[in-house]
């Protein structure tokens, strides 16, 4: 039963109890649906990070399960501007899951962020946090 539900970044805390694991599909559809829910809100020409995402969320150490949604995204209605959600570091360490490996940089670009070497230029003054963006009321 999956490693007794274990459930990277421990979301399980709370939401299922610490040893139910019944619904587990459900509750993992139910993470990337809200992963999907914030990521329509980046703004044009912004960035964010798995992390920060993850940390809104409430699931801090949830950053791995993040990318699996993101990777998951390509072909939900409505579409998921997953292009605009890199590490923590700003790199494109997602870039392999879309349809080339130049189209998430190339996505990038045309909202004038500037990438270089796989990374994005001024990080820092792209960057959208959505625990300061958003509030959870």
């Amino acid at each position: 039963m999956l490693n007794d539900c274990f459930f990277y970044g421990d979301i399980t805390k709370g939401a299922i109890g610490d040893n139910q694991c019944h619904n587990f599909v459900s509750m993992e559809k139910d993470f990337f649906d809200l992963v999907y829910q914030v990521v329509r809100l980046i703004p044009h020409g912004r960035v964010t990070s798995y992390g920060a995402i993850g940390k809104y969320l409430g699931a801090p150490r949830s950053a791995r399960m993040v990318g699996w949604a993101m990777n998951n995204s390509h072909h939900q209605k409505p579409p998921v501007p997953a292009h605009r959600v890199v590490n923590s570091q700003g790199l494109l360490t997602g870039k392999m899951h879309f349809e080339t490996p130049f189209a998430m940089e190339q996505l990038l670009e045309s909202e004038g962020i500037k990438v270089q070497d796989d990374k994005v230029k001024d990080f820092r003054k792209v960057f959208w946090d959505p625990s300061l963006e958003l509030s959870l009321d």
